[in-house]
């Protein structure tokens, strides 16, 4: 259930996640993110992620109050106040709709029990050196867009659970199996010793193009950063690179846009089964 408490002190302790809304990586290592906007709470309010509060205006309570209602926390606090305006005091910045939550970050899973929960083929995405929350957000909305079952996050990247990736995510974050791994390497190893086919997905990539991979199997596809690619040594570890066909004029795609086509060509090989069965 859920009790609605107005808003009458800005500097309430219980606001503390909101005031600091710009110190998303402070949030993370404490075990918590901010959803923002309307559709991304309503996908926080309908998953199993643990919902530790909201902060909207008023007028939005009888719009979440069925989804409220169905939670099994037992007393989720919905600070109100009367419009965003007093929100955006708060928070430091213009807001479209003012609705806000904080959440729980899962327990981190393990490459073992996602390998035990994951039907064969199995379609896992990893990343490298993505530093910019949006364009990791974006690469989250195309994972579960495209079927993946896990995406591998390795120690050089953002968090997904970054409020501008959840928020880029549009709340698919909350239907998506992450690993956050200290070791992208060693993760690519053991993935490759239970008979992963590991593709780098690599602008510069000689020869192969993305058509001519082969994702018919139990396959990870390795994106790296939009400036520098993937690092030699995740380059080695893979068994191929392969990059998008494109004019010698234009260096490489958004990597959100790039993930795009690597897992529509890898589900179009797979006839779409994958698409289907969910």
């Amino acid at each position: 259930m859920f009790r609605v408490e107005p808003i009458h002190d800005l500097e309430l302790p219980e606001l503390l996640p909101y005031r600091t809304m710009r110190q998303s990586v402070d949030q993370y290592e404490q075990g918590l993110f901010v959803a923002e906007g309307e559709k991304v709470v309503r996908r926080l309010l309908e998953s199993q992620f643990t919902v530790v509060s909201l902060l909207l205006p008023d007028r939005w309570v009888p719009v979440f109050e069925p989804l409220l209602k169905t939670r099994p926390e037992p007393d989720i606090p919905v600070y109100t106040v009367s419009d965003k305006h007093v929100l955006e005091q708060l928070t430091g910045f213009s807001m479209f709709q003012g609705v806000l939550a904080v959440g729980k970050i899962p327990v981190r899973h393990t490459l073992p029990e996602i390998l035990v929960r994951s039907a064969r083929p199995r379609l896992f995405a990893a990343v490298e050196g993505l530093a910019n929350a949006e364009n990791l957000g974006a690469l989250v909305r195309n994972c579960a867009a495209f079927g993946v079952q896990a995406l591998i996050v390795g120690e050089t990247s953002s968090s997904p659970f970054l409020r501008r990736s959840v928020r880029n995510s549009m709340g698919t974050i909350f239907d998506l199996t992450v690993l956050e791994t200290p070791g992208l390497l060693n993760t690519l190893r053991a993935l490759r010793s239970e008979k992963f086919h590991c593709v780098a997905a690599h602008p510069r990539a000689p020869g192969r193009i993305v058509a001519q991979a082969d994702f018919t199997g139990d396959c990870c596809i390795v994106f790296g950063s939009e400036g520098h690619g993937l690092t030699p040594d995740i380059l080695d570890v893979c068994d191929e690179a392969v990059s998008i066909p494109m004019p010698p004029r234009v260096d490489s795609l958004n990597v959100g846009s790039a993930a795009a086509v690597f897992l529509y060509e890898a589900n179009r090989q797979r006839g779409f089964a994958q698409l289907k069965s969910r």
